[in-house]
């Protein structure tokens, strides 16, 4: 039986959106779409700080929460960047959105497998990933608004937001590799 408490149908919810979103993406005459596909965004990225934050106050962070977490953030941008390079195809939007999916993919495996050995509080998250996160989040919601605002070229502003993101997840990434490298060389002594 699932454990559903306030947090984890909050990240249920968020799992939930995901198909919304994508009915949303691709529905034809939908007057206003980017802006709708944009709140359905926010909504998702408040639910996960929204989550975290109940469970650790509520004092009911589960085993099933932490695992349901970070697979419904990963799914949500996943789904979110391959559906903006299906309207944007292209080296310029592909090579960052490989970039991200991908860090996520090993950082992943790499998390699975320290939590195999008992070491996963080395890799748990940084500070470089929260910031990581913060400006996927932003170029995201820029790229999926579209539309100039006030004067802004949102969708420059978004791609200009994404490579930072990409370069914050690479540096994310190098940190958790760091952090690990003694135990997937075999060597818990620190690396040189």
């Amino acid at each position: 039986m699932i454990p559903l408490n306030v947090p984890n149908t909050i990240t249920l919810f968020r799992i939930v959106l995901i198909p919304v979103f994508i009915a949303v993406y691709y529905l034809p005459h939908l007057g206003s779409k980017h802006l709708w596909l944009t709140l359905l965004f926010f909504i998702a990225g408040v639910s996960d700080w929204v989550d975290g934050y109940l469970a650790r106050k509520l004092q009911q962070q589960s085993a099933f929460g932490a695992f349901l977490d970070p697979v419904a953030d990963k799914l949500t941008i996943s789904t979110i960047l391959v559906l903006i390079l299906s309207t944007h195809p292209g080296i310029v939007l592909a090579l960052p959105a490989i970039v991200i999916i991908g860090r996520e993919i090993a950082i992943s495996a790499l998390r699975e497998w320290m939590a195999n050995i008992g070491k996963i509080k080395k890799v748990s998250v940084s500070f470089v990933g929260k910031v990581k996160t913060f400006a996927q989040f932003w170029a995201i919601g820029f790229l999926l608004y579209e539309h100039p605002l006030g004067g802004i070229a949102t969708l420059s502003v978004g791609y200009v937001l994404l490579y930072l993101a990409a370069g914050l997840t690479l540096w994310s990434m190098l940190v958790y590799l760091v952090a690990a490298w003694p135990s997937l060389v075999g060597s818990d002594s620190p690396v040189k």
